[in-house]
């Protein structure tokens, strides 16, 4: 008997193939154009890390917008761009990885930020993503979280707040905690993407310090 087949979870090329075929046929929405409104991409980057397939995310430098935050690579549009090539762009521009058209799988939901940015999300996936070279001025610390632990039940904790509501928190580890915007983008990510289930972000709560 042959063994069978690595999944999605364990090996990057079967993790190509669902998302591409996930986010084929994914709907996503786009955030209308509205006087004020600034565009930004950010990148949901597979890469293999430690013998499994991983998401690279960022801790931000500790000035300059969003300070000290965890977030995606990415940043806003700047004139003639896509969203798309803008977050590639950036992916390059803040961590040094070199991605192309090529190595986009699709994109989610575009989120839209207290900040007054509409964030699109664009899943890509490496094989060789090279040394990272962070930009010191941009990021503080380059970070990756596996498939199977964005995947993990344990993972989103939904927090009752005072008001109503309930906000947000993807465990990434035991100091780890992300907040939407970035958190809602990785909790879509899991639902569409990792477990193949409906799911819309826009009406996610923000935190007051993410307006920044």
């Amino acid at each position: 008997m042959s063994a069978p087949s690595p999944g999605p979870f364990d090996d990057l090329a079967a993790f190509r193939a669902l998302a591409a075929g996930r986010l084929g046929s994914f709907e996503h929405t786009t955030v209308p154009d509205a006087p004020g409104l600034r565009r930004a991409g950010v990148v949901l980057c597979a890469v293999e890390h430690d013998g499994v397939p991983s998401l690279i995310l960022i801790k931000r430098a500790y000035r300059g917008r969003n300070p000290g935050q965890w977030g995606l690579p990415g940043g806003g549009m700047e004139d003639g761009e896509t969203p798309e090539q803008a977050a590639l762009r950036e992916l390059h521009e803040e961590i040094g990885v070199t991605a192309g058209p090529a190595d986009v799988l699709g994109r989610l939901d575009d989120f839209p930020a207290a900040s007054g940015f509409a964030i699109t999300p664009v899943v890509v996936a490496l094989d060789d993503p090279g040394p990272l070279a962070p930009s010191p001025d941009e990021v503080h610390s380059v970070h990756h979280t596996s498939l199977r632990k964005l995947a993990a039940d344990d993972t989103p904790v939904w927090v009752p707040q005072p008001g109503g509501g309930r906000l947000l928190q993807m465990w990434l580890g035991p100091e780890w905690r992300v907040h939407a915007p970035t958190g809602a983008m990785l909790w879509q990510f899991r639902e569409v993407v990792l477990l193949g289930r409906s799911a819309r972000v826009a009406d996610f709560a923000q935190p007051d310090w993410t307006r920044h």
